[in-house]
């Protein structure tokens, strides 16, 4: 692979600590970070560059929107945080209007890049960038966001920490909206190819209603409790960037809960689709009950809500 370069908007927590991500990993050749606070960007830029002596060889620079020119990458994650209290549909109004004015300027100077969506509310954002894509003539799929590949993630762990087996080896989705409407797919839910009632049995022990509604709880409000307790959360959505990053320019050909428009839907919202070095390839879907498939219904519903209200 040759120079490949990786653009991130918003030079904040997320966009700081994405950026440090993608160095250890040794994935791009040069990142640069643009954001309205030009200090801040090239305060982080300067402490950032020191991390590639102990990791990748990695040109780290700041600067403005024209400096994305020639991006293969570009990752959006300006915009107002969410604070303790507040859910992520709360910051639409503010966040959308960032959106507005930042997404047709990363068309207008780096027209060929993919750009990745990680403000929130994630999906009302994804939304609006597709809305600008349109306009600037940008092929579907070339513009999605992170969606729910971190609650995947949350969920895959916790089951795994509760059954006592490495991650790797649990297979499961959260679909929907990046936020309290979104569902977690049980139905479909395997260990190692077996059922998970199936395989907490075969390792002595077993999987209750109980145990699941922890799980949920846990998923859905580790945000929240995380915000509550440090203000902010930047590492686990900084380790998704830099793995769908990492997806896209090495062309791994992954299934990833990112988020965009689905026209049965009518809204941007997370369902597994595969991601290749061209964006979106395909929406796969997941298998799901009848009840899963209701819930994902009203997740959907409360997204063109808020979307409509824009």
């Amino acid at each position: 692979m040759g120079s490949v370069k990786v653009g991130i908007v918003g030079a904040g927590f997320v966009g700081a600590a994405a950026a440090n991500a993608l160095v250890l990993r040794g994935i791009p050749t040069e990142i640069v970070l643009v954001d309205v606070d030009e200090a801040r960007a090239s305060s982080e830029a300067a402490d950032i560059a020191h991390v590639t002596t102990f990791a990748a060889p990695v040109r780290v620079t700041s600067g403005s929107t024209v400096d994305l020119s020639g991006s293969s990458v570009v990752v959006m994650t300006a915009g107002s945080a969410q604070t303790p209290g507040q859910s992520r549909l709360d910051l639409v109004s503010r966040n959308a209007q960032i959106a507005d004015s930042v997404v047709p300027e990363v068309f207008r100077h780096a027209p060929d890049a993919l750009l990745l969506i990680a403000t929130n509310p994630v999906d009302v954002m994804t939304s609006i960038a597709e809305r600008h894509a349109r306009v600037a003539g940008v092929p579907a799929g070339r513009v999605f966001g992170t969606g729910t590949m971190l609650d995947t993630a949350r969920f895959r762990q916790i089951v795994a920490a509760m059954i006592g087996v490495d991650v790797t080896h649990v297979h499961a989705y959260v679909v929907g909206e990046h936020g309290d409407s979104e569902v977690l797919v049980w139905s479909s839910l395997d260990v190692a190819g077996r059922p998970l009632s199936e395989f907490a049995s075969a390792m002595g022990g077993s999987f209750s209603v109980e145990d699941r509604s922890r799980v949920e709880d846990e998923v859905v409000h580790a945000a929240e409790r995380i915000i509550q307790g440090k203000g902010a959360t930047y590492y686990g959505v900084a380790a998704v960037i830099a793995r769908a990053v990492e997806v896209i320019l090495r062309d791994r050909r992954s299934i990833l809960t990112v988020s965009a428009t689905d026209a049965a839907y009518g809204c941007a919202l997370s369902l597994p689709r595969l991601v290749s070095g061209s964006g979106i390839v395909r929406d796969l879907g997941v298998s799901m009950d009848a009840e899963e498939r209701t819930r994902l219904e009203r997740s959907a519903a409360v997204l063109r809500e808020h979307i409509g209200s824009l």
